[in-house]
């Protein structure tokens, strides 16, 4: 694989940073990958090669390519982070992923901050809230670790799969409910595009190894606003698995103008929501769903969906949020999923005690049913 062609172009309210990919070693065609934001940002975004390095590693390495090769220069440290990260992905994949060479000049120096400071993203799910109030509660304003920034991606669930849609108006319903939450946190919400997805939208690449790789190729777009940016975890301690972010491959994305954090895998998922359900604001205006229909933040019906209100009920909470709709969950909802694939029991297992404590057999006995 090659990245060339690094291009910075502005709009009247937008500026975008290019590359075009070109494959080598397999059939894939040529394409223009682009990481875009608003105006009001510009003066903290630029083409910064890590970014394009990071977020094209994964597919360059899924199809085969023998390497990636550019001219721009690349911070020693982060090469080795990605070294790191290559044989961590090929022990995964039981050598189906092999190790490419990485061929680009390296950097003597690096950019220089003009605000250094804390970023993290936000989907508006409980993850990502979980780590905003943890942020707010444990960080003071004054310090580094504060986060001030906060991204939100079209081009990831929203926008990531073509054959599903770009789902703008989806995009900007979400945007105008997060920053609700962030709003009454203080900090800024930075809407970004990109279309790096769509170089492989194999679901399982995405998943097991790729998703990650994406959030820290944009938070290398934002170098000259921060030098932290905090990942929320997806799983517990107990229940790590191969995952696109995780604690042993996030922060092998840094480079020494930018480090990431993979944060609060100590926490239960039932914790997290604990956490969210005791601040309103984002206990109201929070979004789950991945089926990013067009009238309703989150739909109530998709697994994610029926997951959260399984867990809001196990807590008694569903109806203590307008996030949903609905204030009522049946074991016929759970019953429409399969909740043992991609590592979704350890979600599912812990609800059963608390269903039955909640008077909820029958989702208690939904759950055992499928897990057993």
């Amino acid at each position: 694989m090659k990245i060339s062609k690094f291009n910075l172009i502005k709009d009247e309210e937008s500026v975008k940073a290019s590359a075009l990919v070109s494959f080598e070693d397999c059939n894939q065609p040529d394409k223009e990958v682009f990481i875009k934001t608003s105006r009001a940002y510009e003066e903290y975004f630029d083409v910064n090669p890590h970014s394009f390095l990071v977020g094209c590693l994964l597919p360059a390495i899924h199809f085969g390519e023998k390497r990636i090769a550019m001219d721009s220069k690349v911070c020693p440290f982060l090469k080795e982070g990605l070294e790191t990260a290559m044989h961590i992905l090929a022990d995964w994949t039981k050598r189906q992923y092999h190790p490419l060479k990485i061929e680009a000049p390296a950097m003597s120096e690096i950019m220089p901050i003009k605000t250094p400071g804390a970023g993290m993203f936000m989907s508006g799910g409980m993850d990502s809230l979980a780590a905003l109030r943890l942020n707010r509660l444990h960080y003071s304003s004054s310090h580094p670790g504060y986060v001030k920034d906060s991204f939100f991606l079209h081009g990831f669930d929203i926008g990531g799969v073509v054959e599903r849609g770009m789902k703008y108006p989806v995009f900007d319903r979400a945007m105008e409910a997060i920053s609700k939450i962030t709003n009454d946190a203080e900090l800024s919400l930075i809407p970004v595009y990109t279309n790096i997805r769509h170089l492989c939208d194999e679901r399982e690449l995405w998943l097991n190894s790729f998703f990650g790789s994406v959030l820290a190729a944009i938070a290398h777009s934002f170098t000259r606003r921060m030098d932290l940016v905090f990942i929320s975890s997806s799983y517990d301690i107990p229940n790590l698995h191969p995952c696109g972010s995780h604690p042993l491959l996030d922060p092998e994305y840094s480079s020494l103008d930018l480090r990431i954090r993979h944060r609060d895998y100590q926490l239960s998922r039932i914790e997290k929501i604990k956490i969210v359900s005791q601040w309103d604001v984002a206990f109201q205006n929070f979004r789950v769903c991945l089926a990013n229909v067009p009238d309703r933040l989150n739909c109530g019906k998709c697994e994610k969906c029926v997951r959260t209100m399984t867990e809001l009920t196990a807590l008694g909470l569903l109806d203590k949020t307008r996030a949903f709709a609905e204030n009522e969950i049946s074991s016929e909802h759970i019953s429409e999923f399969d909740i043992t694939i991609r590592v979704r029991p350890p979600f599912y297992r812990p609800l059963i005690p608390l269903l039955r404590q909640q008077g909820r057999d029958d989702l208690a006995s939904a759950i055992e049913k499928q897990i057993k």
